[in-house]
């Protein structure tokens, strides 16, 4: 398949992600389902490098226009400043495969203007962009990050450390060794982590045609995801809650812990991602856990008081999860008011499940202060009968231990090479 096809695939995916709203794994994933490896990859750099420097890129350009352009044609110009700048795409190949795209997709009118844009670009692609003097614009486009964001965590921690936060990327990906592992069939590509039984890898790892995925040997976790687990500290033969379970992960290294002893109870709002956790459960050999269909909103009687443990891992706006380039895209501030008060909604009522003396842990994986400490607090203001876990520290490795407040931790990608995770620690004591 020619290049100019291959841009096309990335244009239109690009297109479903930020006109659509499509989630952008599953619209690559889809675009590039037909392709080789080699075409694949190319595609999905394209694809995720302009979704990364989204703003960026569109400053860029209308820096070098003088109109309003048409949807496509700015499309198309965004994947070919992608990779005048980004991608070190030879200008010759990424202006006229550009021209070339604009003809395919029936505007060849305006091919010319196409042309001239990009050579334009091209011109002074080695000249810094001029950005804002105003800090919060000039990190918003620098860094590709919306304003709204940029305010809303400056406000939150300072713009020192909002810019530190916001400019930080992670890269590769996390795995936990599932036991028992055989140690000598990890590459030396497997790096190790502040967990014995986890791994970092950096790049190139074919997750879905691994033998040691298939045959549930290792599965992708992060570290954060981990520990929210180390903090329910699940003992063997109790009874526990995955109120949020999907996609299942947490609740397998729970049943790990427990050595596959007592019960999990793994709810989950879709049907769709009740049969994704039963998948995820089944591939890493579960045998305590019973998936269910359940709107953690609701009241169930039967739950009253039920179980030792509870987890609620809430829906969240995601932005702690740094290598994720179209989360920063769809979330507003009024998106994440409305998920604030849903993880409310859901830890008051999955509340009402934990025995006397049990423990009751809410998490979510962003650094959005109304998500995660405000709530936390309020839930504590509102419910006299738990009490914040003062001893969190116990249940955290080496290097968070010193920032446990409160029976709360907030983890920062940047500070701790890690997804940044919010997680609070309650104890019922009446």
């Amino acid at each position: 398949m020619s290049k100019m096809s291959l841009r096309r695939i990335a244009l239109n995916a690009l297109t479903e992600t930020m006109d659509k709203g499509a989630y952008a794994n599953l619209a690559i994933k889809e675009a590039v389902s037909s392709l080789d490896n080699n075409d694949a990859k190319w595609v999905s750099a394209l694809f995720y490098t302009t979704l990364d420097n989204f703003i960026y890129i569109d400053k860029v350009i209308d820096n070098n226009i003088k109109s309003k352009l048409d949807k496509k044609i700015r499309g198309i110009l965004r994947i070919g400043v992608c990779q005048l700048l980004f991608m070190n795409v030879p200008e010759s190949a990424a202006v006229n495969e550009s021209v070339k795209l604009t003809k395919e997709i029936g505007k060849g009118a305006l091919s010319g203007y196409v042309n001239a844009v990009l050579r334009a670009v091209a011109r002074t692609k080695d000249e810094p962009l001029k950005l804002p003097e105003d800090r919060r614009e000039r990190i918003s486009i620098q860094y590709s990050f919306p304003k709204y964001l940029v305010d809303m965590f400056a406000d939150n921690y300072g713009e020192d450390f909002a810019e530190r936060m916001i400019s930080y990327k992670q890269k590769g990906m996390n795995f936990r060794l599932v036991k028992p592992i055989d140690n000598e069939k990890l590459t030396e590509d497997f790096k190790p982590t502040i967990y014995e039984n986890a791994r970092h890898v950096e790049s190139g790892f074919d997750v879905t045609n691994s033998e040691l995925f298939n045959d549930g040997k290792i599965t992708v976790q992060s570290l954060s995801s981990m520990t929210v687990c180390h903090v329910l500290n699940p003992q063997e033969n109790i009874r526990v809650l995955d109120a949020c379970s999907s996609p299942g992960g947490k609740t397998a290294y729970i049943s790990e812990i427990m050595k596959n002893s007592g019960e999990i109870i793994a709810g989950e709002l879709h049907e769709h991602r009740v049969v994704l956790t039963k998948k995820t459960l089944e591939r890493l050999k579960v045998k305590n856990a019973k998936c269910v269909q359940l709107d953690a909103t609701e009241y169930k009687s039967e739950f009253s008081c039920a179980f030792d443990a509870v987890l609620v891992d809430a829906p969240c706006s995601g932005l702690g999860v740094t290598n994720k380039a179209d989360i920063k895209y769809t979330k507003s501030i009024e998106a994440i008011d409305g998920l604030a008060k849903l993880q409310y909604a859901i830890l008051d009522n999955c509340s009402k499940y934990v025995k006397s003396g049990g423990v009751l842990v809410y998490s979510t994986c962003t650094v959005s202060k109304k998500e995660n400490e405000e709530n936390a607090k309020k839930f504590l203001k509102e419910h006299p009968e738990f009490r914040a876990d003062l001893n969190l520290a116990d249940y955290l490795p080496e290097k968070l231990k010193s920032r446990a407040e409160n029976g709360m931790i907030q983890i920062f990608p940047h500070l701790d090479l890690m997804e940044g995770f919010f997680i609070a620690r309650f104890i019922k004591w009446t």
